[in-house]
């Protein structure tokens, strides 16, 4: 039996379609990928006037990604920052560094500031631009979480100095001066940090930012690209309500009112049981609270002392101890809300303005119900066979060591040493046995 043979040439055919289909397929894809130079797409701006957390990193990320998705011609990047969470700067970095998409930093308006993570945005720009009026600078690492020892301190700080440094070499800035403003917190003008190099340009507007950095060429990821900005629309993206909510209660004070608002809905609620309304309010604000506290540079610590306050005011509820209770819940709570969030950036602690009006008004108000409760266990009582002593009573049935007298439209019986007449008034010192002791109003 004769075996089949295949044609000569046939396996060498089959290649040369694979390889055809291969650059074929390959031909598509540079089609369908928009090159360096296809972008004609709009000018995506975001605002970014906040401190630099999770949720900014978020809104940038996706507007760099939406940009690549349009075809932008670019994307200017506005920032107003007093600096914020070194993972989250990173982020954003690492960012506009892989962007295909030119990215321009600029520092705006006047008044406005890029400090601590902020240099580093601005310096990760393919362009850094500023407006008159602004700043740049002090962006020495610190210590997030609590404090940190020498060694790790001093091992943060070069991290910093070396990333810093990098930076501004890629982007061929300053470089020497980013290693001053992480190492000695050094900050500059707008018309300083052009002088020094440590930006591109200087721009009083939108309009003037985009006509000086038309016909540049800047190197991205996907190459070098041209920037034709003439007669290209300016398309703002919003940070949306999504965005606005949680970067509000990213803000340390925020998160701390929330966080003392739950704990006050909470401790209502466990002293009047079955009230619902405060608990449901304390638990919804004490899940705010968390989400915003897991963005910022939590001291546990505090958060703790905090706790071991509202267990020592429930307490002092609970248990006469004549305001000592209450003492030292409110150094407990003074030092909780001090050391909550522990970091040498403003922009990241909690406001004295925020603490001393909330510790006053929490210690007010339990000092005020500790008095309150103080006072009533004093006073006299009103009601019941107590509340009848030092009454006075009027003699219904003359009283030879036993009678009646009526009190308060009721009649008892009274007993006294003494003798008295129908008519005659009488005090009341004593209650035995549903029987009045009464003596004379004199004595």
């Amino acid at each position: 039996m004769r075996g089949t043979r295949k044609k000569p040439g046939s396996a060498a055919r089959r290649l040369h379609c694979l390889l055809f289909l291969f650059v074929f397929l390959l031909g598509m894809g540079f089609v369908l990928v928009p090159g360096p130079d296809a972008s004609k797409g709009p000018i995506l701006r975001l605002v970014v006037k906040s401190t630099i957390n999770p949720v900014i990193s978020e809104y940038i990320e996706k507007g760099l990604k939406e940009a690549v998705a349009q075809g932008a011609a670019c994307v200017i990047l506005e920032l107003d920052t007093p600096g914020g969470l070194d993972t989250a700067m990173r982020d954003i970095v690492q960012s506009i560094l892989n962007s295909p998409v030119p990215v321009i930093v600029y520092v705006a308006p006047s008044g406005a500031r890029a400090a601590s993570a902020g240099v580093l945005i601005t310096l990760a720009g393919h362009i850094a631009a500023m407006a008159p009026g602004t700043n740049i600078g002090a962006a020495h690492p610190v210590g997030l979480g609590g404090s940190m020892d020498e060694t790790m301190m001093e091992k943060v700080e070069k991290d910093a100095v070396a990333y810093a440094k990098s930076l501004a070499e890629q982007r061929g800035r300053n470089a020497e001066w980013a290693v001053e403003a992480v190492r000695e917190s050094k900050s500059v003008s707008a018309q300083e940090a052009l002088e020094l190099n440590i930006i591109d340009l200087m721009a009083s507007s939108l309009a003037e930012l985009i006509e000086k950095v038309d016909g540049r060429e800047i190197e991205t990821v996907w190459g070098k690209r041209t920037l034709a900005l003439e007669g290209v629309p300016v398309e703002d993206m919003e940070m949306g309500w999504r965005y606005r909510i949680l970067d509000t209660l990213s803000n340390p004070n925020i998160a701390y009112i929330l966080m003392m608002f739950g704990f006050y809905g909470l401790f209502f609620e466990l002293s009047n049981p079955g009230v619902i309304f405060p608990g449901v309010f304390g638990a919804i604000c004490l899940i705010l609270a968390f989400f915003a506290l897991q963005t910022l540079p939590v001291n546990y610590a505090g958060v703790l002392l905090i706790l071991l306050a509202i267990v020592l005011f429930i307490a002092e509820i609970k248990v006469t101890s004549y305001g000592v209770l209450s003492l030292g819940a409110v150094v407990s709570l003074l030092l909780g809300s001090l050391m909550l969030i522990e970091s040498p950036d403003p922009a990241l602690r909690v406001s004295w303005y925020v603490i001393v009006p909330m510790v006053a008004t929490t210690a007010a108000f339990f000092l005020f119900a500790v008095s309150f409760a103080l006072r009533a266990q004093i006073r006299q009582p009103t009601t019941g066979l107590e509340g009848l002593v030092g009454k006075r009573a009027k003699v219904v049935v003359p009283i030879r060591r036993a009678g009646k007298v009526f009190v308060q439209g009721e009649t008892w019986n009274a007993e006294s040493d003494d003798t008295f007449e129908v008519g005659e008034t009488v005090e009341i010192f004593a209650v035995s046995d549903l029987t009045l002791r009464v003596k004379s109003v004199s004595k």
